[in-house]
């Protein structure tokens, strides 16, 4: 068998395998992939061969047709019975794309028959994002046992993602000056550089007040300026605050797949239960488009669905 990485050769005709051995030979070389990368783009393009020999359709006749019933064939062909995700398919629909065009580039190919992804788009389903309930939340920062000075840390980080609604990055990305316990405000760095005031109550005023007083003088072993510090006296890292977010959760018996980024949704939602204006969520999240806040309204709006499903006598008749 000739090695063409996660192609299946044996599906291909000799003229076909020389082509796969040509792109992964540019993948290689003149792209500079690394071998993990050039699997995967190998093992998405394995999907349409495959397709190819199934149908006995070789590389020459593609067409829109072909293109569609391939589309249609990931959407209904898996080990699972469940068809690939449209995610998972507009990637390979893009691995075979790069696929035709180099060996456009090469010559091999007068025209590239795959269309552009502006003019063969598929739809990509928007999921809700997941959130917590309140007494989800009350367990979930409560958790950190106030033993140690990480205790006392990890309590103030909890409760600044979920009362400030902030991004994992703003989060880690706080300064001690940009605190202002009396005003209950932190500045944060949101996306594209801009900065913007988020606000908290009283109980995350008393958890970051006590990290202040006792906590993090005790990591701080030189000048960082960070407002959460690691054991080494540094800036917490994004991923050490993710992966403290997820054993929190664990601990407190919540749902699996619980982020930082959950608490964000769940700090937008609960305010809009609350009947904040949207407008204002809006701007305490920082986003620049009120159509990204918009998505909250489908999440209660699916609750009440749920609920109604659930609860109603005639809901099932």
């Amino acid at each position: 068998m000739i090695d063409c990485g996660a192609i299946d050769s044996t599906q291909l005709e000799t003229s076909e395998v020389k082509l796969y051995q040509l792109y992964q030979s540019y993948l290689r070389g003149q792209r500079g992939l690394s071998e993990n990368t050039i699997r995967i783009y190998l093992t998405d393009l394995n999907s349409f061969v495959i397709y190819a020999s199934e149908k006995g359709i070789s590389f020459p006749k593609m067409d829109r047709s072909i293109l569609r019933g391939y589309v249609t064939w990931l959407a209904t062909q898996t080990r699972n019975g469940q068809g690939y995700s449209r995610v998972s398919i507009s990637r390979k629909l893009s691995a075979l794309r790069a696929f035709y065009r180099f060996l456009v580039q090469q010559g091999l190919f007068k025209a590239n028959p795959m269309p552009s992804g502006r003019s063969f788009r598929i739809k990509m389903e928007k999921a809700l994002p997941s959130f917590l309930s309140h007494s989800e939340v009350a367990r979930l920062i409560d958790s950190p046992e106030l033993s140690d000075v990480y205790g006392y840390r990890d309590r103030a980080i909890l409760e600044v993602l979920y009362a400030c609604g902030a991004r994992l990055s703003e989060v880690a990305g706080i300064d001690q000056a940009d605190v202002k316990l009396n005003d209950r405000e932190i500045l944060v760095k949101g996306k594209g550089a801009k900065e913007r005031w988020v606000i908290f109550g009283e109980p995350t005023e008393q958890a970051l007040s006590e990290y202040l007083h006792w906590s993090r003088p005790l990591l701080n072993h030189g000048d960082s300026s960070a407002l959460f510090l690691n054991r080494y006296g540094k800036r917490l890292s994004q991923r050490s605050i993710q992966k403290l977010v997820e054993k929190y959760a664990t601990k407190s018996g919540i749902k699996s797949g619980v982020h930082p980024h959950t608490l964000r949704h769940t700090f937008a939602s609960h305010m809009l239960e609350g009947n904040a204006d949207l407008r204002v969520i809006q701007l305490l999240l920082g986003h620049s488009s009120p159509s990204t806040t918009q998505v909250y309204t489908h999440i209660t709006k699916q609750e009440a669905k749920n609920a109604y499903l659930a609860n109603h006598p005639r809901s099932s008749e």
